[in-house]
């Protein structure tokens, strides 16, 4: 279907969230809560700690229903947007359907994902689970609460954080535990995510981030707290809005942008405002590694894990390693060198980056060196090398008008904002020149980077 002008209309796609099997509207997808959302009671025991209520079981399955709809349809070939239209029980609809609730959540996905929403609320016909086990009591009073996954973000923002502020934080699990990680026999409040979603279909997950941020918000309404801490450094705050791929849309998964819509929903949901803060918006990961290195001693770092892969694409005899090469790999391994650390390479799959081509930097038993792992791996060099090169004059009108939008959306002038961006480009330039430096002129990293991809 075409529109005025020749443009393609977006389809519109329909899901309805049923209960008690029941089925959807004539020609609507069901997003079953029975079949399609693991609801772990267990893991939901973590959260009882405070005065549980329906509304914080709806928040979870609002943000299950766009984690569905975002990761079931797949996005078009020629283009990014899609446009969906969900119907979605709760125990508080009204509340939901209030006109500046629904412009907040609109706003917030739509953002984040580029695609375009709708949202219909209808009463719940099943009562809410609650936690069991009793509540779980909190030792001190806290002010703030930090996602946290087995990443070296969380874990380096985590140990400045308790020496800077000085007051107490609690941890929230935003993602799965990463294999041969010790289970923990004590109680703690936030140590699981109490649900995941059964789709398939699409990849790039953007609604990653509206997930993320809801179960923190709900963290800090339990327990008090004024802010949520982003432990994410300044190239992973900017980088991904700021360098695309085709016709991709700007990540805004860890940005001020879309930060500050999630501030305004979460306000209407739950009548106070969390702020959601950026402890090292304006260092370079590798900045944060070297503090946390002197904060810290040791090798706790080591234990971290960066890579989006997971064990199907990056295994070596049973094992689960990290890829090397994706984007995030790339950051760390710059950021460890940036650091004045030494790497250790025997965890990465592609571990010689010095390497005179991929296939000669993977270690003997890799058995997944496809051509989506090529394409992949020289995204992680060009992601960062395009970075890089924002520090440039051909970029600055891009940097300007960013500038504006984070200026605007932290409270602080254009002009700080500006020269902060700058700054931090030009700082992770330098580091990254001085990585691939290091690499020696045979790299297959150091060609990538000159856009030789044999």
């Amino acid at each position: 279907m075409m529109a005025q002008g020749g443009h393609a209309l977006k389809p519109l796609t329909e899901i309805d969230a049923t209960e008690g099997g029941r089925a959807p509207r004539s020609g609507k997808i069901a997003f079953d809560l029975e079949r399609h959302l693991d609801f772990s009671t267990a893991a939901l025991e973590s959260y009882a700690f405070a005065e549980w209520e329906p509304l914080l079981y709806d928040a979870m399955v609002v943000a299950a229903t766009i984690e569905f709809a975002d990761r079931s349809v797949s996005r078009p070939r020629l283009g990014w947007g899609r446009k969906f239209a969900l119907r979605i029980p709760v125990h508080e609809p009204r509340r939901w359907a209030h006109a500046e609730t629904m412009r907040a959540l609109i706003a917030a996905t739509t953002h984040l994902t580029g695609d375009e929403w709708s949202f219909e609320f209808v009463r719940s016909q099943s009562a809410a689970p609650v936690p069991g086990g009793g509540l779980l009591a909190l030792d001190v009073t806290t002010r703030a609460v930090m996602p946290f996954s087995d990443g070296l973000d969380s874990r380096a923002v985590a140990c400045i954080v308790a020496r800077e502020r000085g007051t107490p934080f609690l941890r929230v699990r935003v993602g799965a535990k990463a294999g041969g990680r010790p289970k923990r026999s004590a109680r703690v409040p936030f140590a699981a995510v109490p649900y995941g979603v059964k789709a398939a279909g699409e990849t790039s997950a953007r609604s990653r981030g509206f997930k993320f941020l809801m179960i923190a918000g709900i963290a800090a309404h339990l327990s008090g707290a004024d802010d949520v801490l982003v432990s994410e450094s300044g190239q992973g705050v900017f980088g991904p809005a700021l360098v695309t791929a085709a016709h991709a849309y700007p990540d805004f998964r860890s940005h001020p942008l879309f930060a500050v819509k999630m501030e305004s929903l979460l306000a209407l949901l739950f009548g106070r405002r969390i702020r959601i803060v950026f402890p090292r918006l304006w260092s370079t990961k590798g900045e944060t590694i070297r503090l946390f290195a002197e904060l810290e001693p040791g090798d706790g770092w080591r234990q971290t894990r960066s890579c989006w892969m997971d064990s199907r694409h990056c295994s070596v005899q049973g094992v689960l390693m990290q890829c090397g090469v994706c984007a995030a790999c790339m950051l760390r391994r710059m950021s460890i060198h940036a650091a004045g650390l030494t790497d250790d390479n025997d965890a990465y799959v592609c571990a010689a980056l010095d390497a005179s081509t991929l296939d000669n930097a993977s270690v003997p038993g890799f058995k997944h060196l496809t051509v989506a792992f090529r394409e992949y791996a020289i995204a992680g060099t060009k992601h960062l090398d395009h970075m890089a090169s924002l520090e440039r004059p051909f970029a600055a009108n891009m940097i300007r008008r960013h500038s504006m939008g984070i200026a605007s959306a932290l409270n602080m002038s254009e002009e700080s904002a500006h020269a902060g961006l700058r700054d931090l480009l030009a700082r992770h330039a330098a580091e990254w020149r001085r990585f691939v430096a290091s690499l020696g002129e045979r790299s297959f990293v150091r060609n990538w980077a000159r856009g030789q991809h044999g």
